[in-house]
């Protein structure tokens, strides 16, 4: 143990910068073990590489370098299609072998067919899902993304933040950036996840409290057994909204959960596994009791508008989103079918899987999260059967996009949304209006047309089974 007790974030970089100790607002030159970019920053960033590089420099380490077209992909735009093939040829002109090529988008015009098997597809989906599940993401390690979600892995006990083209192409140079050690604010969580709640809950629950400002350049350290409780899925949640509340990034602890998915997928045998030291210091301390809290809702216009969906109960919908990086992983899926089995949708109804992974996990397991049997219903079949609308995966209407884009927002549309942002114009129309909530809250309001508080429909715990666990 370091002299000066650190905090998990605070050890991880001491070590990626060679140092025995940091502290709280140290600026640090660090090693960066992963970058990531996608079709949105992906063309920027290789432009400033060339410019400030040279028009023949090369990566300073190809096997760490992935590149995952997610953002732009179905929709019949021409500059999407041209961006997608920017990084095509970045990739042949590098040797990079973590690609994951939408093989049906061509520089022809027009919409591009979807993949027909997910399982026969290079492409992979949303950046965030596909990361770890393509096995680049590890506890104890540097991860940057040319998006603010990145902040997602950090469930991995890792730290993981979002940055700009610049800092990436001299990432991609160099292997390096120059970050300042950010304190740490804890959030422990008591008591066990009810049947009810979703890590949803709880991150609209904090940010609410600390507002989208609260948590700037700052660690949000997500602790006790309430944490342990959830699912790694669910725990990626919560480390994703980081960012909703200017968080430079999220993480949790390490533990078996962790382990058990990231030794079948690693591409590296080994990592470091750091946990808080006794005495570490935090700048915030909260503290919250599962068994008390209700589900939330983020109003209009701002993830930190926080209410519970039994006071917007009065509030009616046009339409329900299910998916993104937030709220689209196979287990969002799982308890969304569960709430709508044998049901309905009265609104209109989209539903986005994270990635091609989910999707095909949709298709070969139960309600349960297990491998369906001959005569059981598939959670797409549920979905599907309910009425609701199923896309391909990516990340479609969570940030808009073109016009074309499937489920976005087109005129003054009210949805609810398991997506992660909802200022004026995020998932299109200005004019439209967007309120967060967990799979469930989307689910059980999609049945009924108004904001629904799930308790309606669901008292017992979902079984998700093996679903997103190794």
């Amino acid at each position: 143990m370091s002299a000066r007790p650190m905090t998990l974030t605070e050890k991880i970089m001491a070590k990626h910068a060679k140092k025995s100790a940091v502290v709280p607002g140290e600026n640090i030159w660090v090693d960066v073990d992963i970058l990531m970019t996608h079709d949105v920053c992906g063309p920027g960033t290789i432009g400033i590489f060339h410019d400030k590089f040279g028009k023949n420099a090369k990566v300073w380490d190809k096997n760490r370098v992935v590149i995952i077209p997610d953002h732009y992909i179905f929709t019949a735009d021409d500059m999407c299609h041209r961006n997608v093939q920017i990084l095509r040829d970045f990739v042949k002109e590098q040797g990079l072998p973590f690609y994951y090529d939408p093989e049906f988008v061509s520089m022809n015009p027009g919409m591009p067919n979807p993949y027909r098997d997910p399982n026969k597809t290079s492409y992979k989906g949303v950046c965030h899902k596909a990361l770890p599940e393509e096995g680049h993401v590890r506890p104890g390690e540097i991860l940057l993304g040319t998006d603010s979600h990145t902040c997602t892995a950090g469930a991995f006990g890792q730290f993981a933040t979002g940055v700009g083209n610049s800092d990436a192409a001299f990432t991609m140079g160099t292997g390096k950036t120059w970050l300042k050690v950010p304190p740490t604010m804890r959030f422990t969580f008591h008591g066990k996840i009810p049947p009810y709640l979703t890590a949803k809950d709880l991150i609209l629950a904090v940010i609410g409290d600390i507002s989208v400002s609260g948590a700037t350049y700052k660690t949000m350290y997500f602790a006790g057994e309430g944490i342990a409780s959830l699912t790694l899925e669910d725990r990626m949640t919560l480390t994703n909204m980081a960012i909703e509340a200017g968080g430079k990034n999220g993480v949790c602890d390490v533990d078996e959960k962790t382990l058990q998915y990231v030794r079948k997928r690693s591409h590296v045998k080994n990592w470091d596994v750091f946990k808080d030291d006794a005495g570490a210091e935090y700048c915030h301390d909260a503290e919250y009791d599962l068994s008390t809290m209700e589900p939330m809702v983020a109003k209009p216009h701002s993830p930190d508008n926080k209410d519970t969906a039994h006071n917007c109960r009065e509030q009616k919908l046009d339409q329900a989103y299910i998916g993104s990086c937030t709220g689209g992983k196979i287990t969002d899926m799982i308890f969304a079918a569960n709430i709508l089995k044998g049901n309905k949708v009265k609104i209109k109804t989209y539903v986005v899987p994270g990635s091609t992974e989910v999707h095909s996990d949709m298709k070969r397991l139960n309600l349960r999260g297990v491998e369906k049997g001959p005569n059981e219903k598939s959670i797409e079949d549920v979905l599907v059967d309910a009425g609701c609308l199923m896309g391909a995966s990516g990340c479609s209407a969570c940030l808009g996009g073109p016009p074309d884009t499937f489920g976005r927002l087109l005129k003054q549309e009210i949805c609810i949304s398991t997506t992660n942002r909802n200022f004026p114009g995020r998932m299109g129309s200005m004019a439209a209006a967007v309120f967060l909530a967990s799979p469930l809250t989307v689910a059980a309001s999609a049945l009924t047309g108004h904001i629904t508080d799930p308790r309606e429909f669901i008292s017992q715990p979902i079984e998700t089974g093996l679903a997103g666990v190794s």
